[in-house]
């Protein structure tokens, strides 16, 4: 049989602790069981008089009297909780009685454990040790969370002002580089053209990641705000739909939309659905095979409305599945034209639609290909 696991030795010298009890030789004699870890003892007499300490001390742990003048126990122990919510100091009862309901109303107060009278040291220490062992623990994880944290938002910072200062010299040799195979500057050889086209694909492909990176730093600090206005959902697909037809024939793919009679009015940020449609769509054709069919469809129900991007490419691997959605998840699944891939694309989309107050899934279709669906809340 497996040892059970324990708690790393902590010193507990100079935590706090609170003990309530209006018994004056209980108070002693839990003093003199105490000493052998070296706490901090305050001492309350009654249920009023340990509100007022606890507020200027704040102990680490708090012993508390089930039978007190005034408010009981349990009342005080309902109060700290209501005061000071999860930040509250752990409460241990003291009660000279066990029975199953003494015990189960003093956990349901806020208690997380119960001493019987009378006192057992070994036992009394071992609890107390157990707690204050724990609640260390928490405070170092706390401590540590707060440390990633800040590690998290100088990420981002660093991803930020990188990112921004890359996007203009990036914009300006790609500029260049279509100025150069244009003949503005006099014509190029076949060779050199190729150079400059590759110039410019290149440089294409790393402002998309820059702008990529920009936008999950933004979006990582909390900074992403939303222009939330009236707009025509059908009509901003059918614009990314004929933009994004433009690249698409470039594989003999066809993007086709099924939209409805009537304008589609959601309150949104027409510029971040823009990105998110537009991102679905060329995905949609990166990963489907030339002269496949891309298929958007605008849906409706009575309080949601949205729409789907379907393609025909080989579909999302069940044991890939976790991969969706998140920074830099990739799949196995490879652009049929040799476009490039970030990872990033969908996990921005993702935190768009979450901030919207909407749903982005995506499921596999019965014969061939994928669905993304898009499902935004209703005007009010």
């Amino acid at each position: 049989m497996e040892n059970s696991p324990t708690l790393p030795d902590l010193d507990l010298a100079g935590r706090t602790i609170l003990v309530v009890d209006d018994d004056r030789i209980n108070l002693r004699i839990l003093s003199g069981i105490l000493k052998a870890d070296r706490y901090v003892l305050l001492e309350a007499e009654s249920g009023e008089t340990a509100l007022e300490i606890y507020a200027k001390s704040r102990p680490d742990l708090v012993l508390l009297d089930v039978m007190l003048p005034g408010i009981d126990g349990f009342e005080t122990c309902r109060r700290l909780k209501q005061l000071y919510g999860v930040d509250s100091a752990p409460v241990i009862f003291i009660t000279a009685k066990s029975e199953s309901d003494d015990v189960v109303q003093g956990l349901a107060a806020g208690g997380v454990d119960y001493l019987p009278k009378p006192f057992k040291p070994k036992e009394v220490l071992a609890r107390i040790r157990s707690h204050m062992q724990s609640q260390i623990l928490v405070e170092q994880q706390k401590l540590l969370v707060d440390q990633l944290s800040k590690a998290n938002a100088a990420k981002n910072r660093f991803l930020g002002m990188a990112a921004h200062d890359l996007r203009n010299p990036l914009a300006s040799i790609r500029g260049l580089a279509e100025f150069l195979s244009d003949g503005t500057v006099g014509q190029l050889t076949p060779d050199q053209l190729d150079l400059v086209k590759t110039i410019h694909s290149a440089s294409q492909s790393m402002l998309d990641l820059v702008n990529e990176l920009l936008d999950v730093a933004t979006i990582e600090a909390g900074e992403l705000k939303l222009q939330l206005e009236p707009d025509n959902l059908a009509a901003l697909l059918e614009k990314s739909v004929f933009l994004n037809n433009i690249e698409a024939a470039k594989k003999n793919t066809r993007i086709v939309i099924a939209a409805p009679a009537e304008p589609m009015i959601l309150r949104i940020d027409s510029a971040k659905m823009r990105q998110v449609a537009d991102n679905l769509i060329s995905n949609a054709v990166k990963y489907s095979p030339p002269g496949s069919t891309v298929t958007v469809e605008l849906h409706r129900r009575a309080d949601a409305r949205g729409f789907s991007v379907m393609d025909q490419g080989p579909g999302i691997p069940e044991t890939e599945r976790d991969k969706l959605f998140k920074d830099f998840g990739k799949l196995s699944a490879k652009p049929t034209g040799g476009e490039k891939s970030t990872g990033l694309g969908l996990a921005i989309c993702r935190k768009i639609i979450d901030a919207h107050g909407g749903v982005i899934t995506a499921h596999n279709l019965p014969e061939l290909g994928c669905e993304f669906r898009v499902t935004l809340p209703s005007s009010p």
